[in-house]
């Protein structure tokens, strides 16, 4: 017995000094599993748990003179941007020389038929005046579907052929359906370079970055859209989109209309069927004492991103590019579809970009963000803001 009890004691002990480095220390490297073994998961993520946080924010900055001369010759130092009011330090800082990545919009119901030939030759201006050429295109058209037409390609024959074919559809105008696609879309490219606060050199060469921008061609109006317009301005802003439109006009579409078209119209010529501020009847959205001034425009702005709803009254396009630090163009008077298009390829190529770490901030809320340049007589435009919802949960 005395014999077996010592066997059992030695292979007790040289069990223990066995699993003794067990004890001891961390394994030093991950654990393949033995054959046979199933691998453990990582547990699932509910999307709705996962919230945005902005760690970079970039913002176009247009500079006019007083005669509304684009002004490229000013240097970081010339520029302070505030956020909430705190002063922020610039990381990046360039003057329309980051590629550009494009998600062109085109509206194409059956509204816009005596605007179709005019559309179907802008493919010259989106390939040379607004891509130029290191950027990058895609196209979708719109009407009660949103259609993809073309994928990102930097490849002009593309893009030229893509807008010479487009088609017109039904009457209905998906728009901001066809504007969280677009966003949606520019939101998987690459966003501007970060950091650069040394000149590049072999050992740090540049970071590739593009510029994210959609540019709708467009009328003003939406009908039957599951999105709503501040959810789609809020995404904007958060995933840094610049948006740009072209005004169709609906007045002129209509005086060129097929006499057929015997639709009734909800609204007098030129105002947006919704409800008015109460006790004023309808009124074009231009005269809107809602939208008729910034302070009135951005407040405007914060409403909509806030609560994310589509009751916003006056013009949607002008809502949204002045929510990102884009611009509307209207094309009703003497201007043409090509002119404003060449306008928007202009300022494109000549504007400044700045970018930031928030600093200092409270994280929830709409961030109001102000730039300024330590310049008389300049005028300086650029994206108002952006809106962090709180944490679900």
């Amino acid at each position: 017995m005395r014999a077996i009890a010592n066997r059992i004691g030695l292979v007790t002990m040289i069990v223990f000094a066995a699993c003794g480095p067990l004890f001891g220390q961390a394994p030093a490297g991950p654990q393949i599993p033995a054959p046979g073994t199933q691998m453990q998961q990582a547990p699932a993520v509910s999307p709705k748990k996962l919230v945005s946080r902005v760690t970079l924010v970039n913002t176009p900055v247009t500079v006019r003179d007083a005669r509304g001369q684009m002004v490229t010759s000013l240097a970081a130092k010339d520029f302070r941007i505030t956020d909430q009011g705190v002063p922020q330090t610039i990381s990046h800082f360039d003057v329309g020389g980051d590629p550009i990545s494009l998600v062109v919009l085109y509206e194409t119901s059956s509204r816009i038929e005596p605007l179709l030939p005019a559309l179907q030759k802008t493919g010259i201006l989106i390939s040379e005046t607004v891509m130029g050429p290191t950027g990058e295109a895609a196209i979708l058209g719109f009407n009660d579907s949103v259609d993809h037409l073309l994928d990102f390609t930097n490849n002009a024959d593309q893009v030229l052929k893509t807008v010479a074919r487009l088609k017109l559809g039904t009457s209905g105008a998906k728009l901001y359906d066809a504007m969280a696609a677009g966003v949606e879309m520019l939101s998987t490219r690459p966003e501007s370079a970060v950091g650069r606060s040394a000149p590049d050199t072999p050992d740090r060469p540049a970071r590739e970055g593009r510029r994210r921008v959609l540019l709708v061609i467009s009328e003003a109006r939406d009908d039957g859209s599951e999105a709503k317009l501040g959810e789609v301005l809020r995404q904007a802003q958060l995933s840094n989109v610049t948006i740009y439109s072209v005004g169709l006009s609906t007045t002129r579409a209509e005086l060129q209309q097929k006499p057929q078209d015997n639709r009734v119209k909800i609204s007098p010529p030129g105002t947006y069927p919704l409800p008015p501020i109460p006790g004023t009847p309808p009124r074009p959205a231009e005269s809107d004492p809602r939208l008729s001034g910034n302070a009135d425009l951005m407040a405007a702005i914060i409403w909509a991103v806030s609560h994310a709803k589509n009751e916003v009254t006056g013009n949607p396009l002008e809502l949204a590019t002045a929510g990102t630090g884009g611009e509307h163009i209207p094309t009703f008077k003497d201007r043409s579809i090509e002119n404003a298009i060449d306008e928007i390829g202009g300022e494109l190529h000549s504007q400044y970009t700045l970018s930031y770490s928030p600093a200092g901030t409270s994280e929830n809320g709409f961030h109001e963000i102000k730039v300024s340049v330590d310049r008389k007589g300049l005028k300086v435009r650029a994206r108002p803001g952006y809106y962090l919802a709180p944490p679900e949960g």
